[in-house]
């Protein structure tokens, strides 16, 4: 099939899906259980990975419950996709996401934590606010760089929200991720989104590319073990790279 007649039925599947999403969140969530939540928005990421063409393998042991925060490197919009089909977590992601048409309402429906990154006070807010998620069990997720890479390095990363898993007393589990062309296993930079490039653009070049896999190599789950979060973010960051590396 040429690949822009693939990705226009991959586009229009995937916006179909999107709606079907969001229908389900507005109408069925309000009366269903946690659990059944989470499971429908594991296995509605899972799809979406199906419709987009991309493949989903795991390296290692990667922890499906909580207390318990995942830090990766970011790559592209699928990231949040690839994350949720592989375990249901909550991410932390700024505020004005919340107010998105569709993907605003998704995002409230996978149990997002909402930050207002120019605001020190609302910070410490969400800090304290996952550090309660993570004593009460859950499984958050957040990518430490703040913006997304080219695939090619590992950004430095932001330290703050490292705290929450400090004051918890949560063990954090370093994620590496890369997508990768599923019949030659070279790395594909389709999925990617950076700099001042569209949503719409990125997604066109990813529906249009033949079908991919998303790479998500798992180490240990580590602990503070007494390092500040500066410290501990390096540490993360470097275990990362490593992730990528091998």
């Amino acid at each position: 099939m040429p690949s822009k007649l693939r990705g226009a039925w991959r586009l229009v599947r995937l916006l179909v899906h999107l709606l079907r999403g969001w229908w389900t969140i507005r109408w069925y969530f309000p009366g269903w259980s946690q659990a059944r939540r989470d499971q429908t928005v594991q296995h509605w990421s899972q799809a979406m990975l199906a419709i987009l063409g991309l493949q989903l393998r795991i390296e290692g042991q990667l922890l499906q419950q909580g207390p318990l925060m995942l830090v990766c490197n970011h790559i592209s919009w699928l990231d949040i996709a690839v994350l949720h089909a592989a375990v249901h977590c909550r991410f932390i992601s700024k505020d004005d996401i919340r107010t998105w048409p569709v993907l605003g309402t998704l995002a409230s429906g996978g149990g997002t934590l909402y930050i207002r990154r120019a605001s020190r006070r609302d910070a410490l807010r969400v800090v304290h606010q996952m550090a309660q998620a993570l004593q009460q069990g859950d499984v958050l997720a957040f990518f430490p760089e703040g913006t997304t890479g080219d695939g090619s390095t590992v950004l430095p990363f932001h330290a703050n929200l490292l705290q929450a898993a400090i004051a918890a007393d949560a063990p954090v589990q370093a994620l590496g991720l890369r997508f990768e062309d599923a019949a030659t296993a070279r790395p594909s930079f389709a999925p990617c989104y950076v700099g001042d490039e569209s949503l719409l653009e990125s997604a066109w070049r990813t529906v249009c590319a033949p079908p991919l896999r998303a790479v998500l190599r798992c180490a240990p789950a580590q602990s503070a073990q007494g390092r500040e979060r500066r410290e501990f973010a390096s540490a993360l960051r470097e275990t990362v790279i490593g992730l990528r590396a091998s």
